[in-house]
């Protein structure tokens, strides 16, 4: 039963992060019409899309116990903030609605601004908060890879390293 629930959890991964492994001519590309559900036996959707002008390396040293990646949406209602946190690992997300500031060392000044269709990019150990400085919700699509039975954010800035 483990067997089969750890193979579902994988190929449920797998189609979530964009049909990894499927041939690119079995997804269909979503500037082309949608095929009718017995043309295409897999679909992928692009939920959400944002650009890096630097080059991505995503490298994340789970020992033996492995990784894990974590998709999830997060949301931030105006005024509020995720507090100040750092990750173990890395992770990637792109802001589906809304303005975020983001406060970090690793910014020129200490701040960046990213809006709707923005990626963002943050690494392993260095403090950052997010906050919502404006008037409607910050939607955040959020995909962590951070090392087995670490939290996803660590609010214990003794373990940040920056």
């Amino acid at each position: 039963m483990h067997r089969t629930t750890s193979a579902l959890a994988v190929a449920t991964t797998i189609l979530l992060l964009g049909g990894c492994g499927v041939p690119a001519s079995s997804v269909p590309d979503s500037s082309s019409p949608s095929p009718s559900v017995s043309d295409a036996p897999v679909r992928a959707v692009d939920i959400a899309e944002g650009e890096q002008a630097d080059p991505v390396e995503v490298l994340v040293d789970g020992g033996a116990a492995g990784v894990g990646v974590t998709f999830r949406e997060i949301t931030i209602e105006p005024g509020a903030s995720t507090g100040e946190h750092c990750h173990y690992g890395q992770l990637i997300a792109v802001v589906e609605s809304g303005t975020l500031t983001h406060y970090s060392d690793t910014h020129p000044g200490g701040v960046a601004v990213y809006e709707t269709g923005d990626s963002i990019i943050e690494g392993a150990g260095y403090p950052h908060e997010g906050r919502n400085e404006g008037t409607d919700d910050v939607v955040l699509w959020v995909t962590y890879v951070i090392p087995e039975g670490k939290p996803l954010a660590e609010t214990d800035l003794s373990h940040c390293s920056g």
